[in-house]
């Protein structure tokens, strides 16, 4: 699940790339120029392995292209680079000197260096990416793909985290997904793209990326949606992809000694448009604490405890105990707390995704 849609911009030349094309080419001289001035400047400051992924996202940095959700994803990344590589303030004038001999019409401002510093101080340590390889790839509708990737290194997300999620073929650009999953035993993450109109990103991953492939991911980030310490029922509300978070936490659930009640509703248009349907209809029937309800927007064959939109399909199943956690596409979130406050929910027991996983 993407946490925010994407609003992709044309990447700077130098910072895009198409597989075996000329602009692959070039921004393979670009990192290689980058990475040569960095050397020559500090030696042994940087490896020359982690020169594109630098690179590519400062001049995505500097070029301004991005929405903020993903500008935030990508100084997440950065961030992480800036801690594990012990930099400084005054590596500003190495890192300035080296895009310039790179890509002289892109320099790195003062602004920028800073950008990259005050997310160093809030990331925390560890490293700044994951390659991944895709083992696994599921066409779940016209627009919904799911992936399997298999990190090289254990990834240390809980249920609930937010990923950003990086394509080679656009090194700049890192964009929000939430695992759909707990933690495995093997190490996999299942993520749940849809492919947004004019989004590269997510239309690369849903329709063009492939078993065998490698991505990257950054740091686990935290979005607001971690279940609480003390087992308490609990209604969950998914609008399109925003089932991935919920149903890691369902996952989370099920490997409990204690198991609380849950309501999980699930928000489609169509019934067509239900996705990942006969996986939870098992989970369901294995584990009885859990109840699957559909609601269906735009289908006049859908029971009538099942029409509307999923939060008012949601407040019909709506019990004073329960906590209540939210997730979806931003039309669907944008009033949500106002109408569950409404209903009487406590703003305590109100939990929806930050938009932006840290500010």
């Amino acid at each position: 699940m993407s946490i925010a849609p994407e609003a992709d911009m044309p990447d700077h030349p130098a910072a895009t790339s198409g597989a075996g094309g000329i602009a692959e080419a070039v921004f393979g001289r670009t990192a290689a120029r980058f990475w040569d001035t960095v050397q020559d400047r500090c030696p042994g400051l940087l490896p020359e392995a982690e020169a594109p992924l630098i690179v590519g996202g400062l001049l995505r940095l500097v070029g301004g292209g991005d929405d903020r959700p993903g500008r935030l994803a990508l100084l997440t990344v950065l961030g992480r680079v800036y801690r594990e590589h012990r930099l400084r303030p005054d590596h500003a004038d190495v890192f300035g000197a080296a895009l310039t001999a790179a890509v002289p019409s892109m320099p790195l401002e003062t602004a920028t260096w800073r950008l990259v510093e005050r997310a160093a101080a809030r990331v925390g340590d560890g490293p700044a990416c994951w390659p991944v390889e895709v083992l696994g790839r599921d066409r779940a509708g016209d627009t919904i793909t799911i992936l399997t990737v298999r990190p090289w290194r254990r990834l240390p997300f809980r249920p609930g985290d937010a990923v950003p999620v990086n394509v080679p073929q656009h090194p700049g650009r890192w964009r929000w997904y939430c695992p759909a999953n707990a933690p495995r035993a093997d190490g996999t993450v299942e993520l749940h793209v849809r492919a947004v109109p004019g989004g590269d990103v997510s239309h690369r991953l849903a329709h063009q990326v492939r078993p065998g492939d490698l991505l990257r991911l950054g740091p686990p980030t935290p979005t607001g949606l971690a279940l609480p310490d003390s087992p308490t029922p609990l209604l969950l509300v998914a609008g399109g992809t925003g089932l991935a978070p919920l149903r890691a936490l369902v996952e989370q659930i099920v490997e409990a000694a204690a198991q609380p009640e849950v309501t999980l509703v699930v928000g489609a248009r169509t019934f067509v448009d239900l996705y990942d349907a006969i996986a939870l209809d098992k989970l369901a029937y294995i584990h009885p604490w859990l109840r699957i309800v559909p609601a269906l927007s735009h289908d006049p064959r859908a029971e009538p405890g099942e029409q509307g939109d999923a939060l008012t399909v949601a407040l019909d199943h709506l019990r004073p105990d329960q906590r209540v956690y939210v997730c979806g596409p931003p039309a669907m979130l944008a009033g949500s707390r106002l109408r569950l406050l409404a209903a009487g929910v406590p703003a305590d027991r109100i939990h929806l995704p930050e938009q932006i996983p840290w500010r």
